[in-house]
C-alpha cells in the first residue's frame, strides 16, 4: 500500500512540474493576436477641422508607437500584442456617431473604443459606451454635467473640464485686470449654438454677473454660419473692451479674418476652439498676437517638448495647444491601465482608471470622480506661441498681455 501510494503521489508531482513548465507556453498561445481599437471619428463635414487637428493624429500617433515598440504588454500572457484598428467616419453626425460606436461594440466586437470629437458628441455616444459598459475617455468634451454624468455613467471620464470651470476661470482673470484698470467693465458674447458653445455661454453670464461685469451683448449663432460681419458690427458699436466668442474651428478663424477687416480690436479678444490650432498661426500670423482662448500649453516642460516634436514628426505639423495633449494623455492613461490589469478586461482597465495615477505628458494624472481637474482654462498667443495664463498660480503659466494689441498685416 505504501509503495503504490508513493507512485500515486509520484505520478502527481510529476505531472504538476510537467503542467507548471507547459503553462507559459499555454498562455503564450492563449493571447490575442491583437488589441482591438475602434474609432467612429469626423472624417468630413463641420467637425472634420477639430478632428483632424485633435483627434486623428493623437490616434495615429499613438498607434504608430505602440506598434513600433512590438504593441501592448499584457502581461498575463507574458507578450506585447499589437494594436488592430477599426474605424468610420461619423460625417460630424451625432447619429451617426451613436450607430457607428453601437456597430464597433456589438458587431465589430473590439475591445476598446475611442471617443469622437466635440462635446455634442461625446454626449451623444455616452450612453451606448454605458449600456456596453466600455470606458469613454472624453477628451474634448466641456461640459457641466460633467460631475453628474460621471455619477450616472459609471465608464465615462471626462478629461476637458466644465464650462463653469472655464468660464470662472477667465471672468476672474478679467476682474484682476478690471481692478488693475486695464479694461472697463462692459463684456460683448457670442456662442456657436451647440453644446460647447451654449455650456460656456450660459457659465459665462453667472460669472459675469458676480464678478460685477455688464454683458452688454449676448447672442448665438447656428452651426455653418458663414458670415459673422451683422454680428460683429453690433458689437463694435457696444464699445465693450472684452469680446468673448465661443466658437468652432470655422467660426473661429471667419471671427478673427472678419475682425480685422472690420477693425474690431478690443482690449481682449477671447475666442473659441480652433485659436489654438496650427492652422491658425499659419493663417494670421503676427496678428495672433494678443488673442486668447481656452487652453494653453507650458512649453518648460521637457515632455511636453518630446510631444510637440514626435507629433509633428508623425502628423507633418504640430499639435493644437488645448485639447491635444489632453487628448494624448488619455491615450497614455488608457495603455497604462491595460498593462497593469495584463489582459482586455474592460471592467478591470475601467476600474484602475478610476484608481490609479499614471504618469503622461502632462505630469501624474490621477482623476478625481471621473474627472481631471488640472487644467489650463486661459491661454494667450504671445509672440509666435500659445501659453498657459491661468490659472495664474499654476507652474508655467505665463503672464497676460493686456490689452491686445492691434491687428498686424
Amino acid at each position: 500500500m505504501k509503495t503504490a501510494s508513493k507512485r500515486f503521489w509520484l505520478k502527481q508531482v510529476t505531472a504538476a512540474a510537467a503542467i507548471a513548465t507547459l503553462a507559459p507556453l499555454a498562455l503564450a498561445q492563449e493571447a490575442p493576436k491583437s488589441v482591438r481599437i475602434g474609432w467612429a471619428i469626423a472624417k468630413t463635414g463641420h467637425n472634420a477641422g477639430g478632428t483632424a487637428a485633435t483627434v486623428m493624429p493623437n490616434y495615429q500617433l499613438w498607434v504608430k508607437e505602440i506598434n513600433a515598440a512590438g504593441g501592448i504588454m499584457l502581461k498575463a500572457y507574458g507578450k506585447r500584442v499589437p494594436i488592430e484598428v477599426v474605424e468610420y467616419d461619423d460625417r460630424s453626425s451625432t447619429e451617426e456617431a451613436v450607430r457607428a460606436t453601437e456597430r464597433l461594440m456589438t458587431q465589430d466586437k473590439v475591445d476598446f473604443v475611442l471617443p469622437p470629437w466635440s462635446t455634442g458628441s461625446n454626449l451623444a455616444v455616452g450612453p451606448t459606451y454605458e449600456k456596453h459598459k466600455y470606458p469613454l475617455l472624453a477628451a474634448t468634451a466641456v461640459t457641466d454635467k460633467a460631475p453628474e454624468l460621471a455619477k450616472r455613467w459609471k465608464h465615462a471620464f471626462f478629461f476637458l473640464g466644465t464650462g463653469a470651470g472655464y468660464a470662472e476661470s477667465l471672468v476672474s482673470y478679467l476682474e484682476s485686470a478690471k481692478k488693475e484698470g486695464k479694461i472697463g467693465n462692459k463684456i460683448a458674447m457670442i456662442n456657436i449654438a451647440d453644446g460647447f458653445g451654449v455650456e460656456l455661454a450660459n457659465a459665462t453670464r453667472k460669472a459675469a454677473k458676480q464678478h460685477g461685469f455688464e454683458l452688454v451683448y449676448d447672442k448665438s449663432y447656428p452651426i455653418g454660419t458663414q458670415d459673422m460681419t451683422p454680428l460683429l458690427t453690433e458689437i463694435k458699436s457696444k464699445n465693450a473692451d472684452v469680446f468673448i466668442a465661443y466658437s468652432y474651428p470655422p467660426d473661429t478663424m471667419l471671427i478673427t479674418e472678419q475682425s480685422r477687416i472690420n477693425a474690431l480690436n478690443p482690449k481682449v479678444m477671447f475666442t473659441g476652439v480652433g485659436t489654438q490650432f496650427p492652422m491658425f498661426k499659419a493663417k494670421f500670423g503676427a496678428a495672433t498676437e494678443g488673442i486668447m482662448a481656452p487652453g494653453g500649453v507650458d512649453f518648460d516642460s521637457p515632455a511636453i517638448k518630446d510631444y510637440f516634436k514626435r507629433h509633428k514628426e508623425s502628423a507633418g505639423y504640430e499639435p493644437d495647444r488645448f485639447a491635444s495633449t489632453i487628448q494624448y494623455t488619455t491615450l497614455q492613461v488608457l495603455q497604462q491601465a491595460i498593462e497593469r490589469v495584463g489582459k482586455i478586461d474592460r471592467a478591470a482597465v475601467t476600474q484602475e482608471i478610476k484608481t490609479g495615477t499614471f504618469d503622461t505628458i502632462i505630469g501624474p494624472v490621477k482623476l478625481e470622480n471621473q474627472m481631471l481637474t488640472k487644467l489650463w482654462y486661459v491661454g494667450q498667443w504671445q509672440n509666435g506661441e500659445f501659453y498657459g495664463i491661468a490659472p495664474a498660480n499654476r507652474a508655467g503659466a505665463k503672464p497676460g498681455v493686456i490689452p491686445k494689441p492691434g491687428w498686424k498685416n
